[in-house]
């Protein structure tokens, strides 16, 4: 069930980025990042109301535990040079790049709260596919611009300490306060970025749409899928889960909106799935078999 809410969270973000995309377009980045922490702490609020759950700000967590909404907004930050100096598809590539490179130390060594996991031989399948896999989606203009390289790939890296801090926090809380806390944190900075690196406000509110609105609740809902399946799943997983499900989704989006989708990231995203489907299916083996060797060893002790 787990790595359902995993890939789901993927599906939730690619709708999210189409709406908050639509929604740059008319506000300017800094502006709409401040419209979608508003939307998403009055719907995380909301949530909180409805099922009765007590916002605790302050709780038994480390103080790092309430950056993970100022680490995000580092993630938009980056994301932001970077477009335009770099396709698309070498952004998308690099910031999956961070975020492996990102999830298996965490998982190596068990920073910031991860369960330390041993790698295992089947784990190296879906190492090497999703190298494989990110190379293919990459092109020719990271050549180009390495700051803006450079800061894709820390976008991968940000992302994946912004989940793993907030589901720190989520465990003191709850996922969803915790999803509350981390869209508060993020606001004042949004707001004062806005101020200082907007040159002007843009309110086009005759081009939105309502349903471009709602990029801040799917970020309430993103993060509470990864409160959720942080502590349960390695922070590899996670990653290719996420992707899978994003990197589909967003080709599914763009194909319906008649838009171009690159054969590059399409074929990338085939090698990275297949690779995580094969290195499940070995850990799954690889679990069986060691449950029926622990079987017979308990018979055999039983019966001498």
């Amino acid at each position: 069930m787990y790595y359902l809410l995993s890939m789901l969270a993927g599906v939730v973000i690619s709708v999210m980025v189409s709406l908050n995309g639509g929604l740059t377009a008319s506000y300017g980045s800094y502006t709409a990042a401040v419209i979608i922490h508003i939307v998403g702490v009055i719907f995380a609020a909301s949530l909180c109301v409805i099922r009765k759950e007590h916002i605790k700000i302050r709780s038994q967590a480390p103080l790092w535990a309430y950056l993970g909404g100022a680490i995000g907004v580092l993630t938009t930050l980056f994301n932001n040079y970077a477009f335009g100096r770099v396709t698309i598809t070498s952004i998308v590539a690099l910031g999956l790049l961070g975020q492996s490179i990102t999830s298996v130390v965490l998982d190596s060594f068990g920073w910031l709260g991860v369960e330390k996991r041993q790698t295992n031989k089947s784990s190296i399948v879906g190492y090497f596919t999703a190298i494989i896999g990110i190379f293919v989606m990459m092109d020719n203009s990271i050549s180009e611009a390495a700051l803006a390289v450079v800061l894709s790939l820390s976008s991968g890296i940000t992302v994946v300490v912004s989940r793993t801090v907030n589901s720190r926090l989520a465990t003191e809380t709850s996922p969803l306060v915790g999803s509350f806390i981390n869209h508060l944190v993020g606001l004042p900075i949004c707001i004062v970025l806005a101020l200082f690196l907007q040159k002007s406000v843009l309110l086009m509110v005759a081009d939105t749409k309502p349903w471009m609105y709602l990029g801040g609740a799917l970020g309430v809902v993103t993060v509470l899928l990864f409160n959720i399946t942080v502590p349960r799943v390695s922070a590899f997983h996670l990653t290719l889960l996420s992707f899978v499900g994003q990197i589909f989704t967003g080709i599914a989006l763009d194909l319906a909106l008649g838009l171009r989708c690159s054969t590059s990231t399409f074929a990338g995203g085939l090698i990275i799935a297949a690779g995580l489907l094969a290195n499940m299916m070995l850990e799954h083996w690889n679990a069986c078999k060691i449950q029926k060797t622990n079987s017979i060893e308990a018979a055999s002790e039983q019966q001498d």
